[in-house]
């Protein structure tokens, strides 16, 4: 693993500097209701039928998101160092997600509880608008996948990529990639090969 793990504050603090300029007592507020989680690589982080009730944030590690339709695996996320997930839909209606989330390498995971960052959001603008941003990302990210499988060629949609998501691209088994790009392995290695061409 890279690197000395980051403590409770440190992820505050990286939190505000992405999402929100923060005064020191809501920083403390933050702190308070980050929980640090450990996954082995294989380990599951949420399984279909769980109820997502937090917004997580990776320290450190990499995790794919998928999903089962017609008994085939389609990864719809894959997510990196000191980048946010969620099954927002589970999240905001408190219903068992589809989803399911697995760590690809061994992982930690700061949860940040849906319920305990409402309360705090009350009291504090800055952690108010660190929500609005966090859920603004996920959409547009959820918006660029989309986008990508709607309007780009195979050959496109994996350029984007390694620009969006160049350590996910390093990091995470081709077969992930290319299920996240809806293509076959095979498409994939041939678009990666005439990319090295060019």
């Amino acid at each position: 693993m890279r690197g000395p793990i980051n403590k409770p504050r440190d992820i505050a603090r990286e939190l505000a500097r992405r999402y929100s300029t923060m005064t020191h007592e809501e920083l403390d507020l933050l702190e308070e209701i980050l929980i640090p989680l450990k996954y082995r690589k294989g380990e599951m982080i949420l399984r279909e039928g769980e109820v997502c009730r937090n917004i997580y944030f990776i320290d450190r590690g990499l995790i794919r998101q998928f999903y089962y339709k017609n008994g085939k695996e389609l990864t719809e996320h894959l997510g990196d160092d000191h980048t946010i997930f969620m099954c927002i839909e589970s999240l905001f209606r408190e219903e068992p997600t589809r989803l399911q989330v697995e760590a690809l390498e061994q992982t930690i995971v700061y949860a940040i509880p849906k319920s305990k960052l409402e309360v705090v959001a009350l009291h504090s603008v800055n952690i108010q608008m660190m929500y609005r941003k966090i859920l603004e990302e996920s959409l547009i990210i959820s918006q660029i996948h989309a986008d990508l499988m709607r309007f780009e060629t195979a050959q496109d949609r994996y350029m984007k990529m390694c620009n969006l998501y160049p350590q996910v691209v390093l990091r995470a088994p081709l077969v992930y990639i290319a299920n996240y790009l809806q293509m076959t392995p095979e498409t994939l290695s041939r678009v990666r090969s005439s990319a090295y061409q060019q």
